[in-house]
C-alpha cells in the first residue's frame, strides 16, 4: 500500500500545482479566490502527507487515510471529467489530462491495495 499511496499522493499534489495555473478556484467558485485555494491546499496536502506517515508506519488509522487518498484520486478524475463534459476548457493540455488520468489510475491501484490490506487485517483478527 505504501507505493500506491505515494503515487496517488504525488499525482494529487502535481494536479494541485497544475490547478494553480488553471485558476481552479474560479471553476469551483471558492470564496476568497486564490487565498481560499491556498488554504484548501494547505489542509488537503497536510492531510495526505500525514496519511502517508500513517501508511508507512502501518498505524491503525492507515486504512482510513488510504481510503481518503484513494477517494481524492478517483474524485479528481470524476470532477474534471464532468467539467470537460460541461465544456470547460481548463486542464486540456496533454500533461494536465495525463495527470488527471494518473490520479484515477493510482487511486484505483490504492483502492485495490486497501482492499487487500483490509482482507489481511480481517484474517488476522479472526
Amino acid at each position: 500500500m505504501p507505493r500506491s499511496y505515494f503515487w496517488t499522493m504525488l499525482f494529487l499534489i502535481l494536479h494541485q500545482i497544475d490547478a494553480a495555473y488553471w485558476k481552479e478556484w474560479e471553476m469551483f467558485h471558492l470564496p476568497g479566490g486564490v487565498q481560499g485555494f491556498l488554504v484548501f491546499n494547505l489542509a488537503a496536502i497536510a492531510l495526505v502527507l500525514v496519511g502517508y506517515r500513517h501508511v508507512l508506519l502501518a498505524t491503525p488509522q492507515a486504512t482510513l487515510y488510504a481510503g481518503v487518498c484513494a477517494a481524492l484520486g478517483v474524485g479528481t478524475f470524476l470532477i474534471h471529467a464532468g467539467f470537460a463534459l460541461a465544456g470547460l476548457e481548463q486542464f486540456h493540455l496533454p500533461l494536465s489530462v495525463a495527470i488527471i488520468a494518473l490520479c484515477l489510475a493510482s487511486g484505483l491501484w490504492l483502492l485495490r491495495d486497501l482492499r487487500r490490506a483490509q482482507i489481511h487485517l480481517a484474517r488476522q483478527a479472526a
